[in-house]
């Protein structure tokens, strides 16, 4: 196994072992927290330009196969990981962890304390790492992390969006059909609505709002995705659009984030992120406290104790995040529109948050009754 160095934007350097491909990668350092569902992880394009690290201490021990993908590539930058389990043991495993890795060209790092890069992070906020089987030298890497590009003004949805429009047809009768404006979406989004009666047409990021009303759609899903809010001009405008004609409209975490600044909140850039499958969230409609999948390095800026007027009605906080009051979730108290700031398809994490999905549907319902 050959050496493999990490070595960060503030010039922390940890030693390893290459693990995935051998090479060199940049990105953005984020961990996420997740005991489990590292596959999904992997193959979320929001994960697009961020060197994951993951906090459990072992990783591939159930292997890989051709059903838990939530797009068809691996996304992440790069992965971090303290102990590559030595064999898949699952009865659902097609293949190795590692092997797949390589095979997708991801390159890796094992064997370094992922504790202390994980508190280095919450210390000290995200920021530009690489990671590399090829250089030796840290000085000489860390000039090269220096002059890597920041995630803050990095508008990437373009380059995870889908190439064609495609369509996910209902499991059983068909009751609604919804436009999904793909910014990075997970194929779990489509499968939560098809078991509700929706026909999905799944259209690239530059669509118009001419090609979503062509579907004939009853309603716009605005999906999550990687990089800046603040540089995703086109899906600001078209969720305007879509609000002022009153089209009942969901979106989820980046998806969340357009439409705050469609409704006229600012955004900005979290200290390290939510990114795992653990975080509590309250319903403030309800009361109740979930369990939630997070990936998101951005925030909507809103108060959380009042409606707030906006061009398009009143608008309150729906959710926030118990661990640091991050608003979680917006409500649209006038147009048919409200959003989430994690991730209800789950895909891994608990399911807690699922009922959004029930609710975006009787939204739609009750516009078209």
């Amino acid at each position: 196994m050959s050496e493999a160095i990490l070595v960060l934007e503030d010039g922390r350097t940890f030693v390893g072992e290459a693990y995935g491909a051998v090479g060199e990668t940049f990105g953005e350092a984020v961990f996420n927290t997740a005991m489990t569902g590292y596959q999904e992880t992997l193959t979320d394009p929001s994960y697009h330009r961020q060197v994951v690290a993951q906090t459990a201490p072992q990783i591939g021990n159930t292997g890989v196969n051709a059903e838990d993908d939530e797009s068809d590539r691996f996304w992440v930058a790069g992965y971090v990981v303290r102990d590559p389990s030595p064999r898949a043991s699952n009865w659902r495993s097609t293949g190795e962890l590692g092997e797949r890795l390589a095979a997708e060209g991801v390159v890796g790092i094992s064997g370094i304390d992922t504790r202390a890069l994980t508190r280095r992070l919450r210390e000290r906020g995200a920021m530009r790492v690489g990671v590399s089987s090829v250089e030796t030298d840290p000085l000489a890497l860390l000039e090269r992390v220096r002059q890597a590009p920041p995630m803050v003004g990095a508008d990437l949805s373009a380059e995870v969006t889908t190439a064609e429009p495609y369509t996910v047809e209902p499991d059983g009768e068909h009751r609604f059909t919804v436009a999904a404006l793909d910014l990075g979406i997970k194929r779990n989004v489509p499968r939560r609505l098809a078991v509700r009666g929706v026909r999905t047409h799944v259209l690239p990021a530059h669509s118009t709002i001419d090609d979503l009303l062509a579907t004939g759609a009853d309603a716009v899903f605005l999906s999550p995705g990687p990089g800046d809010p603040a540089t995703a001009k086109h899906p600001v405008s078209l969720a305007r659009e879509v609000m002022r004609r009153r089209i009942p409209l969901f979106g989820i975490c980046f998806g969340s984030q357009i439409m705050g600044r469609a409704l006229g909140f600012g955004t900005y850039k979290l200290g390290y992120g939510h990114r795992g499958i653990n975080q509590p969230v309250m319903d403030r409609t309800t009361g109740k406290v979930e369990v939630t999948a997070h990936n998101h390095g951005f925030a909507v800026r809103a108060p959380l104790d009042e409606a707030v007027d906006t061009e398009f009605g009143r608008v309150e906080v729906s959710h926030m995040c118990l661990n640091d009051n991050v608003v979680e979730g917006l409500r649209a108290l006038d147009v048919p529109a409200f959003t989430v700031q994690y991730h209800p398809e789950a895909a891994a994490g608990p399911h807690d948050a699922d009922y959004l999905f029930d609710r975006f549907a009787a939204l739609i319902e009750g516009k078209n009754a």
